[in-house]
C-alpha cells in the first residue's frame, strides 16, 4: 500500500469525501490512491482556479470541506483567486498541493518554488509533510485546521516520495473537529443593554447569521427593538425567498451605504466586521458606519452567532415568531424589451424550482437581479465574497456536487466567465444540472464605472481598450458547445423568458447568454 492510500482513508474518515483535481507527475500515487480507494469523489477540473471555486462552492452549500489536489507551485498559484474567496467566505476547503520528493528539491529542477510561500496569504494554515510516516497525522490536522473554529482554507504539502512510499502509516479513525465558539453570555447582556438604550439601532449580518434560523431570531430582535436590518453586501451565502426574514443588502457604493447607515446611534454586528468600502475613493472616507455611532459585536466568524442570537431573543421579549417575506408574483412580462438585469431577475422568479442555489460572480448584473427575486422561490444566493471574478461557474460546480438534487444557476459577466471558463467542461462531464447565465455587454463594465468613481477623468481611445471586450465579441454559444454543454442566446425579455424555460426543461449544463 502507498502512504497516499493512508491519508485518502484518513480524509475519508474525517467525511472529505470529495476532490476537485488537476493533478500533475508528483501527484501520481495520489491519483492512484483514488482509484484503488473507495468513498472518495475525485472530480476532474480542467484549470486549478475551476478546482479551488469548486471546492469553494462546495463547502458553502455542505457545510463541511472538499479537498483539492494541485501540481507543485505553479498549479498552486492557477488556484489562488478562488482560494481567496474561499478564505474570505470562511469556507473550510483542504488544499493538497504535491511537491517534487524530497531529495529532488536539492537539484533546483524547473518547477521548483516555495509552495508553502505561495499558499500562505489565501490559507488560515500550511503544514508539510515531513515523513511518510506523519501523513495520516498531517491529513487529520489539516481538516481540522480547516474547521478553525474560524472556518477557512488549510493547505498540506505532500511530497512525492512521502506519497509513494511503502511504509504504512496507521490509518487514522473519525475524530472530533472544532466547533464554533460559543459567545459569552456577559457580552449577549451587554449587546441587549445597548440595544434598549439605542433610538435608532441597526443590526448588521453576515456569515452563518444569514441562514435561516439566523435570519428568523435576527428578524424577531428587530421587530422588538425596532433596529433596522441590513446583510453584508457580499455574504458567503444568504438564504432568501417566500417566508424567510429579508434583511437589507447594505449597498456596495460607499456614499449609498453611508446613507443607508446614516442617523444610527448603534451598530450590531453578528457575524461580521464594521462595513467598509472595497477601495479608496478620493476625499471619501473608507467606512461606512456614522462615526458617533456605538459598535458592538454578537460575535465574529469564529463564533456560533445563530445560537447567540435566538439566546438574545431570549432575553429581550421578543415575538416567538416573525413572518418572512410573501410571495407575490411577478410583473406583466414585456417580451420586446430591451433585456435586462431586471428582466432577467423577473424571469428567475417565474421559473427556478424551490431550493435552488444561485452562485453570483456578475458584479453590477448580479446586483440588478437580486431584488427581483426576493419574494420569489425559496433559494441559496452565493456572493463573490473576496470580490476576484471567476468564481461562478466553479462555485455552480461545487454547489451542484453538495446538492445534486437541487437546481443551480450561476450568474456571470463575461468579464468573469472568461476567467474560469473551463468549469463548463466539467459541468458536461458531471451531467450537472446547472444553468449558466453570461451576462454579455462585452466590456468590463464596473471598471468603467469605477475609472470615473476614482477621479482618473474621461477615459481615452487606450484607456477604452484595456475595458472594452467587443474587439472580437466572444461567442459565448460556441465556447459553451466546446466544451460540451448546450447555448442559447436572448436579447429580449421574452427570449431569455424562453430560453430559460427551455433550459430547465432541457435539464443537465445549460449556457444563456444574455445580451444586454
Amino acid at each position: 500500500m502507498f502512504a497516499a492510500e493512508s491519508l485518502v482513508r484518513t480524509l475519508i474518515n474525517q467525511g472529505v469525501d470529495t476532490c476537485f483535481t488537476n493533478p500533475g507527475t508528483s501527484e501520481m500515487h495520489m491519483v492512484a490512491a483514488l482509484d484503488r480507494v473507495d468513498g472518495m469523489k475525485s472530480v476532474l477540473c480542467l484549470f486549478e482556479g475551476v478546482a479551488t471555486g469548486a471546492a469553494d462552492g462546495y463547502a458553502r452549500m455542505a457545510g463541511k470541506p472538499a479537498c483539492t489536489l494541485l501540481h507543485l507551485g505553479p498549479g498552486a498559484g492557477n488556484g489562488l483567486a478562488n482560494l481567496h474567496n474561499a478564505r474570505r467566505g470562511y469556507a473550510p476547503v483542504v488544499n493538497i498541493v504535491g511537491d517534487h520528493a524530497r531529495a529532488h528539491l536539492e537539484l533546483d529542477a524547473p518547477l521548483t518554488s516555495d509552495i508553502e510561500g505561495v499558499c500562505a496569504p489565501m490559507s488560515r494554515w500550511v503544514g508539510t509533510v515531513e515523513t511518510p510516516q506523519d501523513i495520516s497525522r498531517m491529513a487529520v490536522e489539516t481538516v481540522k485546521q480547516a474547521y478553525g473554529p474560524e472556518r477557512g482554507v488549510a493547505t498540506l504539502v505532500l511530497p512525492a516520495d512521502c506519497a509513494w512510499s511503502d511504509a504504512e502509516p496507521q490509518v487514522i479513525e473519525q475524530v472530533d473537529m472544532p466547533d464554533l465558539d460559543a459567545v459569552p453570555l456577559d457580552q449577549l447582556d451587554k449587546v441587549a443593554k445597548a440595544l434598549e438604550a439605542a433610538s435608532s439601532p441597526v443590526i448588521l449580518l453576515g456569515g452563518t447569521a444569514c441562514l435561516d434560523d439566523g435570519l428568523q431570531a435576527a428578524g424577531r430582535i428587530a421587530e422588538a427593538t425596532g433596529a433596522r436590518l441590513f446583510m453584508d453586501t457580499f455574504v458567503p451565502r444568504i438564504a432568501r425567498g417566500h417566508g424567510r426574514v429579508a434583511p437589507k443588502r447594505l449597498s456596495y457604493l460607499g456614499a449609498e451605504a453611508m446613507k443607508e447607515l446614516e442617523g444610527a446611534d448603534l451598530l450590531v454586528l453578528v457575524g461580521t466586521k464594521a462595513p467598509v468600502g472595497f477601495f479608496a475613493y478620493p476625499g471619501e472616507r473608507g467606512t461606512f458606519a456614522p462615526p458617533e455611532a456605538e459598535i458592538v459585536s454578537v460575535g465574529g466568524p469564529s463564533d456560533e452567532v445563530t445560537e447567540a442570537l435566538i439566546i438574545l431573543a431570549e432575553a429581550i421579549d421578543t415575538p416567538a415568531k416573525v413572518p418572512g417575506i410573501e410571495a407575490s408574483q411577478a410583473p406583466k412580462l414585456i417580451p420586446d424589451a430591451e433585456l435586462n438585469p431586471g428582466f432577467v431577475g423577473l424571469s428567475l422568479m417565474r421559473h427556478m424550482p424551490e431550493d435552488s442555489i444561485i452562485c453570483d460572480d456578475a458584479t453590477t448584473s448580479g446586483m440588478g437581479v437580486f431584488p427581483w427575486t426576493q419574494a420569489g422561490p425559496r433559494h441559496d444566493w452565493l456572493c463573490l465574497t473576496g470580490g476576484a471574478i471567476g468564481s461562478g461557474m466553479p462555485q455552480a460546480v461545487g454547489a451542484a456536487l453538495a446538492c445534486p438534487d437541487r437546481q443551480v444557476f450561476a450568474l456571470c459577466g463575461d468579464g468573469a466567465a472568461a476567467y474560469t471558463l473551463q468549469a463548463l467542461w466539467t459541468q458536461a462531464r458531471e451531467k450537472q444540472n446547472v444553468i449558466n447565465i453570461v451576462f454579455a455587454n462585452h466590456s468590463y463594465l464596473v471598471l468603467n464605472f469605477e475609472l470615473a468613481r476614482v477621479g482618473a477623468g474621461e477615459p481615452g481611445p487606450a484607456a477604452q481598450q484595456m475595458l472594452s471586450l467587443d474587439h472580437p465579441k466572444m461567442d459565448w454559444v460556441k465556447l459553451a458547445e466546446g466544451f460540451g454543454v448546450p447555448g442559447r442566446r436572448a436579447r429580449t425579455a421574452g427570449e431569455f423568458d424562453k430560453a430559460l424555460v427551455a433550459a430547465l426543461d432541457a435539464g443537465g449544463p445549460q449556457l444563456i447568454v444574455a445580451e444586454i
